[in-house]
């Protein structure tokens, strides 16, 4: 079994995060990460997820660690601004678009904010980060046509300032911008901000 344990414990490592329903695929027993945190080896960071002691937390940890606790998850809205440091926005939550017909997750760590997402909507201007710790996240042009879509749930004002800073600071082109907004079906309420901003 110690075998097995270091065996394991290396590929904590070379992989910073595992989930315990990650250890079937790799062949070993559920159990085993459990093990690993009773011998100082792994560290619980949350129900079902651990992560190696040596591995350096990234910056964007908490997103990281909601896209792994929810595997068909993408960040949006206020996080996917933040992340991609457009506007002053910084939520406690982390904001995740799912399925309309998924089941809602229970996380208990980090605290999520769940948005029901169809269709292409749900699937287009997805971006995945790679190492250890990756993120699926809505790129700025798709991320700025969801804040004015869901501009009810915190205000047209932060979905106006997204798109001048997005703008101003070249996050996007027009023409990428005007395949989400059809996508997400906001033309009509983007236009005249859009035309002042030209």
């Amino acid at each position: 079994m110690s075998n097995r344990l270091e065996q394991l414990e290396q590929l904590l490592k070379q992989k910073g995060v595992l989930r315990v329903g990650d250890l079937e695929t790799f062949g070993y027993p559920r159990s085993y990460l459990g093990e690993l945190q009773k011998r100082g080896k792994a560290i619980k960071q949350t129900r079902g997820v651990y992560m190696h002691p040596d591995t350096d937390i990234p910056l964007h940890y908490s997103l990281a660690l909601a896209c792994k606790k929810v595997p068909d998850g993408v960040i949006c809205l206020l996080s996917a601004l933040s992340y991609h440091g457009i506007g002053t926005q910084n939520p406690h939550e982390v904001w995740m678009a799912i399925d309309r017909k998924a089941r809602i997750p229970k996380v208990d760590f980090p605290p999520l904010r769940v948005v029901r997402f169809s269709g292409t909507a749900r699937t287009e201007g997805v971006e995945s980060s790679d190492g250890s710790f990756p993120i699926r996240i809505y790129n700025p042009a798709k991320t700025i046509a969801d804040c004015f879509k869901y501009r009810n749930k915190f205000g047209l004002d932060i979905a106006i300032e997204a798109l001048r800073e997005g703008w101003r600071n070249r996050r996007f082109s027009i023409d990428e911008l005007n395949h989400y907004t059809r996508i997400c079906r906001v033309e009509k309420v983007i236009t005249p901000y859009l035309e002042a901003i030209l």
